[in-house]
C-alpha cells in the first residue's frame, strides 16, 4: 500500500474500499469485514449509504487497531446548516461506534454547506476530526469554498476513470492542495471496463487485469482510489496494484479514452439539483 500526506500531515492509504449501494447490513458488515481481512485500512461510507452501523460492526469484530484505519463518511443534504451538521456528525459517530473520524466530507454543493463547514471546521479543531473535505465539487464551488473559509477542504471525491478524467479538476486541486479521490475508480462497471481491449492489452504486460490497470493509472496521477465489491477475490485483485508502475506510455494511452463528461451523473444541471435535494434519509 502507498500513502499520501494531506496538507495538515495526516496519512490517508491511497486505495481503500467503497461500501455505496450496499444498504444490506449482513452483507455490508460480511463485505467489509472481508475487506480488512484482504488488508484495506480505508473504509469509505455515508449517512446517505444507510450502512455506517454494519461498516462499524466489522470494524470492532475485526480486533484491528483503531489507529491502524482511516474512516470516512459523509454529511446529506438534508442536514446541511451548522446546527444539523453538529447533530448529523454525533449520529453518524454512534452509528460507526467512533470516538473518532479520520475523514468527514459534504456529500454534494447542495443546501447551506457554509453552516455545515463551520461546524466541521469547529470538530475539527475539537480533535473530532482529522480531516475535512468534500465531495462532487467541481472547480468553481471547490475554489469558492477555499478563498471564502478558515479552514480549506483537504480532499475532494468526485467521479475519475479512464472515461472521465476530470484533467483540469485535478489542475484546481493540486493548486489549492486538496487531494483528489476517485468514487467510481472502475466507471462503475460501464463502457466494459473489465473487459476493455486497450486496458486488457495494457494489462497484460504486467500480468494484470483491465481493472488493475485502470486503477493503478489512477493512484498514478496522485489520485485516492475506492472501489467496491462484495466478491472476496474481486477485493484481493482489486488492492493487488501495488507491485508494477504503468510506463508513460502506457498512461498516455489511456488519457485518450477520456469522453470529456461522465455518463453517470452530472452535478451541473437543476435536475440533478432537484433529485439530489429531494433524497430524504430521515424523517
Amino acid at each position: 500500500m502507498e500513502f499520501t500526506t494531506l496538507k495538515n500531515g495526516v496519512r490517508m492509504p491511497l486505495e481503500g474500499f467503497g461500501v455505496f449501494q450496499v444498504p444490506d447490513a449482513a452483507l455490508c458488515e460480511q463485505s467489509v469485514t472481508y475487506a480488512l481481512s484482504a488488508g484495506y485500512r480505508l473504509i469509505d461510507t455515508a449517512a446517505a449509504y444507510f450502512n455506517e452501523a454494519a461498516v462499524g460492526a466489522a470494524i470492532r469484530k475485526s480486533g484491528i487497531p483503531r489507529e491502524e484505519l482511516f474512516i470516512t463518511t459523509k454529511l446529506w443534504i438534508q442536514d446541511q446548516g451548522y446546527a444539523h451538521a453538529k447533530q448529523a456528525f454525533e449520529a453518524s459517530m454512534e452509528n460507526l461506534g467512533l470516538d473518532y473520524l479520520d475523514l468527514y466530507l459534504i456529500h454534494q454543493p447542495l443546501g447551506d454547506y457554509y453552516g455545515s463547514w463551520r461546524a466541521m471546521e469547529e470538530l475539527y479543531k475539537a480533535g473530532r476530526i482529522r480531516a475535512i473535505g468534500v465531495c462532487n465539487f467541481y472547480p468553481e464551488r471547490l475554489v469558492d469554498l477555499c478563498l471564502n473559509v478558515e479552514i480549506p477542504p483537504m480532499v475532494n471525491q468526485v467521479e475519475l476513470h479512464p472515461f472521465f478524467q476530470q484533467t483540469k479538476a485535478l489542475d484546481t486541486m493540486r493548486e489549492f492542495s486538496v487531494q483528489p479521490e476517485a468514487w467510481g475508480p472502475l466507471a462503475e462497471g460501464n463502457h466494459g471496463i473489465f473487459t476493455h481491449k486497450l486496458l486488457t492489452d495494457i494489462g497484460r504486460k504486467y500480468g494484470k487485469t483491465a481493472a488493475q490497470t485502470a486503477l493503478r493509472w489512477n493512484t498514478q496521477r496522485g489520485v485516492v482510489i475506492i472501489p467496491k465489491s462484495t466478491h472476496p477475490e474481486r477485493m484481493s485483485e482489486n488492492l493487488d496494484i501495488w507491485d508494477f508502475t504503468l510506463a508513460d506510455e502506457d498512461m498516455s494511452a489511456i488519457s485518450a479514452l477520456d469522453l470529456g463528461h461522465s455518463e453517470i451523473i452530472d452535478h451541473s444541471t437543476a435536475q440533478t439539483a432537484k433529485y439530489l435535494n429531494s433524497w430524504k434519509i430521515h424523517d
